[in-house]
């Protein structure tokens, strides 16, 4: 099976540079899987779980946005925020709620009666909850 390199960044540091048979990409207009040989594509992340399958298994992360250049031969991320999921603690989580919530407020306050900015805080807010389900951690808050 052919292989593709992936390399995905934050600002904070550089998480992952592999060769990989499949990504699976949590892209603001759906979930897509990239392959070897897909057609040039660029695409902004919503927040979700970004998986990464090449010879030695699968990596997760977890990314709150960013954009993905997907090339016939690669996959490169530039992720708002990222972490490996073993990183991702009930209070890292929680952290990522608080603001996620923060800027809902913000939003709301700031843009009143433009429901567009105050939509896309609460679509934000609550692709944040779903990750938790989808990681078994606690969306109690």
């Amino acid at each position: 099976m052919a292989n593709l390199q992936f390399d995905l960044v934050s600002p904070e540091r550089r998480l992952a540079s592999v060769e990989a048979t499949e990504v699976q990409i949590p892209g603001a207009d759906g979930d897509m899987t990239a392959m070897a040989n897909h057609a040039p594509t660029i695409t902004t992340l919503r927040p979700g779980v970004l998986t990464v399958v090449h010879g030695g298994g699968s990596d997760q992360y977890i990314v709150s946005g960013g954009f993905a250049e997907i090339t016939a031969a690669g996959v490169s991320v530039l992720a708002e925020q990222a972490l490996p999921k073993a990183e991702v603690t009930q209070e890292v989580y929680d952290q990522m709620i608080a603001d996620a919530k923060a800027a809902y407020g913000r939003a709301q306050e700031t843009f009143k009666n433009e429901p567009g900015p105050v939509d896309d805080a609460a679509k934000l807010l609550s692709d944040m909850v779903a990750i938790g389900g989808t990681i078994g951690l606690s969306t109690k808050n």
